[in-house]
Formats: structure tokens, sequence, C-alpha cells
């Protein structure tokens, strides 16, 4: 988004971003075949299918269904209290269909979108409703959060049944600007290099963004400078799998500190 935007301008264009997210989807899930549907994802435990299932439950929740109470059992890829309310969701729907999934997701946000647009948030720092309230989320954070997790998911659905595409939607260009401002809690928290070190993160389509650890041992956002000391590029395709926990990026450019620069490209995922 845009700086010099007030909150109301802002918060209505991630609204519109994650209803063209949802379109898009959708669309997507429209041609997977019957088969595609268990194929597995880069996510511990899901399926296509769970995927989609797991979209459907957020989305409807946040339109105002009830959550599903149900026992998950105990598998390896739950983390947690939230871990285990999306998981619920998700063995909630394991016996429904894929038309049933799809025709969940779209009148879910349908009702949201609607009710969005007809009474529109207009404090971004404001507690926001449904779960995102009762987990402390501002109306900030939840929209903005939503493009995300729906892209992010459109791209785990593609990978799995080999699909590509989408890289340029709105979407995605929300997605990967969203992630590249996490570098200083990579660079400053998880990889902690010495005070004076300088990254400068590349990512195609989106600006360059860079970091120099302060002596306080906070990584601050800076200029990009001529000389830092690791350059590290990548496509957008390289940088979201990588952001997003799902798989190490196989295109990725260094320019000095090589050791650096791995340990960075190591740490990026800040996604649950």
């Amino acid at each position: 988004m845009t700086e010099g935007t007030n909150d109301e301008q802002r918060l209505q264009g991630y609204i519109d971003v994650w209803w063209q997210a949802i379109d898009d989807f959708t669309h997507l899930l429209e041609k997977v075949g019957p088969d595609e549907w268990s194929a597995p994802t880069d996510l511990p435990g899901w399926d296509v299918h769970a995927v989609v299932a797991h979209v459907a439950h957020l989305e409807a929740t946040m339109a105002g269904t009830q959550h599903d109470q149900v026992d998950v059992g105990e598998p390896g890829h739950v983390r947690g209290m939230m871990g285990t309310f999306t998981e619920q969701g998700v063995v909630a729907r394991r016996d429904r269909s894929p038309d049933d999934l799809i025709n969940e997701v779209r009148a879910s946000a349908t009702s949201r979108h609607t009710r969005l647009v007809s009474d529109p948030p207009t404090d971004a720092s404001a507690t926001a409703d449904q779960w995102a309230g009762m987990l402390g989320w501002t109306w900030e954070r939840l929209l903005r959060n939503r493009p995300l997790d729906v892209w992010m998911h459109e791209q785990d659905v593609r990978r799995a049944v080999g699909q590509p595409g989408g890289m340029d939607s709105a979407a995605a260009r929300h997605t990967a600007d969203y992630l590249v401002e996490s570098l200083g809690l990579v660079v400053g928290k998880k990889v902690a290099p010495p005070a004076g070190t300088t990254v400068v993160l590349e990512v195609e389509g989106s600006a360059p963004h860079a970091v120099t650890v302060g002596e306080d041992a906070r990584a601050h956002p800076v200029e990009a400078p001529p000389d830092p000391s690791v350059r590290i590029g990548m496509d957008r395709a390289s940088f979201v799998v990588a952001a997003g926990g799902r798989r190490t990026p196989e295109a990725v450019r260094i320019e000095g500190d090589r050791e650096l620069g791995e340990q960075v490209v190591a740490a990026l995922a800040v996604t649950p």
C-alpha cells in the first residue's frame, strides 16, 4: 500500500486485494483434477484438499459461521492452540467434496466482503472481529494478513498439482512486499551478526530492502548502500517459498559475505 493513505483507504486496499485473491484461488481450484485433490503439498500433513479446507474454515469463521470443535488426535504437525484450532477446521471438512469446499470459500468470502463494504473498518489500530479479535489482532494485522494467507495457499496448490502461475497478481505483490519487511527480524534476531553488518535483499518485483545491525543488536532499515556486507537476490517464487517456510529456494544470488548470505537465506522463514 502506498504511504500517505489514511486508515480507511489502506484497509480498503487490503480488502480489495483479498477479494481478488479469493477469486483467483477459486478459479484455480476449478481446474484441479479429481485425482489431484489428494496430492501432497509442502505443508506437513496436508494435501490439496486439506489446504482448501483450511481456507474454507477461516473464511467461514470470519463470516460468522461457528467453529467446529472436533477431535484432531495428536498429529505431529500440529503445534499449540492455534494449530489445534486450524486443524479442527480441516478435520471437520475431511469428507466434503471439492465442489462443497469451493462453494464454501466463495459463499463465506462473499458474505464477509459484503459486510466489509457496507460497514468498513476505519481505525487500523482497533481490535478486529471474530477469532482475530480474541487473539488481540488489530484490523491492520487481520486485513493485511488475509491476502497473504489466501495467495500463499494458492501457490501451495499450484506447486502440488504442477500449475505454476499467479506470480504477478496484486496478492502476489502484496505478499512479497509484506514478507520482505521481515528482513530486520531475520537478520537481527535469527542470524544476529555483529553490529555494523548490512544486508540488502533484492526480490524481483519488489523494492530493494536493506538493514544494518546497530549497537543495540537490532537490525534497522536503511537506504541500500552500494557496498553492503552481503547482497542477496532472488526471484519472487524463490523468495516466497523460503519466507513461507515451504522449500529451500533454488535460485539465489549472493554477493559479498557468502557465509552470512547463506545464513540469512536459511533463516528467511517467518510464517507458521
